[in-house]
């Protein structure tokens, strides 16, 4: 079982390349007790988490929401059988996505499983007949995930759907990928295409501040990550809320990233009207050292009659001018692009612009499907159809005139800088992307993840190149905290106990160690908890179930807050270990006394009684 769009890879059209997605591994969270009553449970909670999806902001809700789960004590399985409750994080682009949501929750309710359903579907059409019997949890109501899935195995029916803010950058995470960072930059949109769900899910344009953004950056930076990917409905679209627009952002972003390159940022999807009157800009931002010169920018068809109908806001002379402009401007910059073959009143003459269009720039990355109406809430569905065997027809032209290019052509020979973050599905290979996100293929041993290094490509495919490495820059063990980065004055090596001296350049001798746990090679999030080896447990699925850190029979109000409770608690006890403070040594004292007052009462009671007979 794996996640709903998942699912539908390689059967709505061509243009998807395989292992362009990552690998995906069905995940589960096991509670370590009842909430209800104490006792403990055999079984698991089933989450399905989305790494990569045709919608932005699904698969970070997913990580975010495993994370929660995570540190509030449970643990992730991989046995949906054995599961106490199914977590299913949902898509609303396409109808096929939320059939295959049917089947699961069918599934579900036949194996007699409690279900919480996340993401779009529920957010956009919480009346669905599916859904009678269910909890669900909206896409501004991740960060109460937890109180949803205790209340629901206590047997009760929750619904979390409506909120004022956004949801905390913050809160734990599980990462399907610990070197891959998926950061929400806003929700929602601003557009209103007549096909589109998500609108109605996602809701009107929120930002987040540039401040928030930058302070995620850093901290993720010094744990371990090493590609970030912003993630948004509509990147281009980022900030118009907020007064403040995408440059001013990215620009941020990249002040913060390590010189060296060993973090590299990834600009998420953006459609063509809100990128416009920052071209310049951006392009000056994807040829930092620091960026992939990759962006993603879906154009949908190429007929303005279609574009029109779509509500698309924008003109294929208005495509043509970013992809033109971008590709001027960046050096080995790659585009990847969406079209949707037979959307209501499209002609022949209108497809033939969509081919000509596709075959004018060849561009590496298509994602080619037909279109699917949706039912309810979009103006298209009432749209006078094209013929499915029509459409279908379309898709087929269309999927073959894009797979005979060859983009790749002319790269073997060359030698790239490669960022390694994953392994291929074939289990034998290390994935790795170029400066302009070209997929390559290496022969290496594991420990190259989370590294970058020099390769020469050997050999070029139609969907990815395949190379030798030559020399490794970068370690994925080499990290640098933002606190090192920023002085040069003094830096300590590791430490294993914050008492021991540490090892510091610099005039300064040697001095107990007061870097923190972020100088001492210990990574923490903003919430105190140590996450970083504990997510790697998970993600190398060794799945063992940790000891609440809040009382099981207490009710839980926001999750947050109790967790945040909980983990000042543990911090304050944490506080200099090994020392006995005056609080401390008054404490000794007084017990040591009680047990001497204690004995001498036995000893009198016990003459006492031998006095008596």
């Amino acid at each position: 079982m794996e996640d709903i769009e998942d699912l539908l890879i390689g059967s709505g059209g061509g243009g998807a390349p395989p292992g362009f997605r990552l690998p995906l591994n069905t995940v589960a969270v096991k509670p370590k007790k009842n909430v209800k009553n104490g006792a403990k449970l055999n079984g698991s909670l089933l989450s399905d988490l989305s790494l990569i999806s045709t919608v932005p902001g699904t698969q970070s809700d997913s990580e975010y929401m495993a994370g929660q789960l995570s540190s509030f004590g449970y643990g992730l399985s991989d046995d949906p059988d054995n599961a106490d409750l199914w977590l299913i994080n949902t898509c609303t682009v396409k109808n096929p996505s939320q059939s295959a949501m049917d089947t699961l929750i069918t599934k579900g309710k036949s194996a007699q499983k409690p279900l919480v359903v996340a993401g779009c579907v529920p957010q956009g059409s919480w009346n669905l007949k599916e859904l009678d019997g269910v909890s669900i949890v909206g896409v501004q109501q991740i960060d109460r995930v937890v109180e949803v899935v205790e209340e629901t195995l206590k047997g009760h029916e929750v619904r979390l759907l409506t909120r004022k803010t956004l949801p905390a950058l913050d809160l734990p995470k599980v990462r399907k990928n610990k070197f891959v960072e998926i950061l929400p930059i806003n929700v929602g949109c601003l557009g209103a295409c007549t096909y589109c769900k998500t609108k109605h899910a996602r809701g009107h344009l929120g930002s987040y501040t540039i401040d928030s953004l930058v302070g995620r950056v850093k901290t993720v930076i010094t744990e371990g990550v090493k590609e970030i990917w912003l993630s948004s409905e509509d990147t281009g679209a980022y900030g118009r809320d907020i007064g403040v627009n995408l440059p001013t952002l990215l620009n941020g972003i990249v002040a913060e990233l390590p010189p060296d390159a060993s973090t590299m940022l990834r600009i998420g999807m953006t459609n063509p009207p809100f990128i416009l009157e920052h071209l310049k800009e951006i392009a000056e931002v994807l040829r930092h050292p620091c960026v992939y010169s990759f962006l993603h920018v879906p154009v949908q068809s190429g007929s303005d009659a279609v574009l029109s109908a779509m509500n698309r806001e924008y003109t294929v002379s208005e495509f043509r001018t970013v992809v033109d402009t971008l590709t001027e401007l960046v050096p080995e910059m790659h585009i990847a692009t969406d079209i949707i073959c037979g959307f209501p009143g499209e002609t022949d003459e209108d497809f033939a612009q969509t081919v000509s269009l596709i075959e004018d720039y060849k561009l590496p990355q298509v994602h080619i499907s037909q279109f699917y109406p949706r039912p309810v809430g979009t103006p298209a569905a009432r749209m006078k159809k094209v013929q499915s065997n029509i459409v279908k027809k379309r898709s087929r032209e269309l999927t073959a005139v894009f797979e005979a290019f060859t983009p790749y052509n002319g790269m073997e020979g060359r030698i790239e800088r490669v960022w390694i973050t994953e392994i291929a599905t074939d289990r034998v290979h290390l994935v790795g992307h170029t400066k302009s996100y070209v997929q390559v293929l290496i022969v290496a041993p594991q420990t190259m993840l989370g590294s970058s290094a020099m390769v020469k490509i050997t050999s070029v495919g139609r969907w990815s190149v395949f190379g030798e490495v030559i020399e490794t820059l970068t370690q994925a063990d080499k990290r640098t905290s933002a606190k090192e980065r920023l002085s040069s004055e003094v830096k300590c090596s590791p430490c294993v106990d914050q008492d021991e001296s540490c090892a510091c350049s610099g005039d300064k001798a040697a001095a107990p160690c007061s870097c923190g746990p972020e100088g001492c090679g210990e990574q923490q999030n903003s919430a105190g908890t140590d996450t970083a080896s504990h997510n790697q447990q998970l993600l190398d699925g060794n799945f063992l179930s940790r000891r609440r850190k809040t009382d099981p029979t207490r009710k839980l109000g926001d999750s947050r807050t109790a967790s945040g409770d909980s983990l000042k608690q543990e911090n304050s006890r944490e506080e200099a270990p090994g020392e006995w403070g005056f609080v401390d040594r008054v404490f000794l004292g007084g017990l040591i006394l009680s047990l001497f007052t204690l004995l001498a009462l036995l000893v009198h009671l016990g003459f006492r009684v031998k006095l008596s007979k």
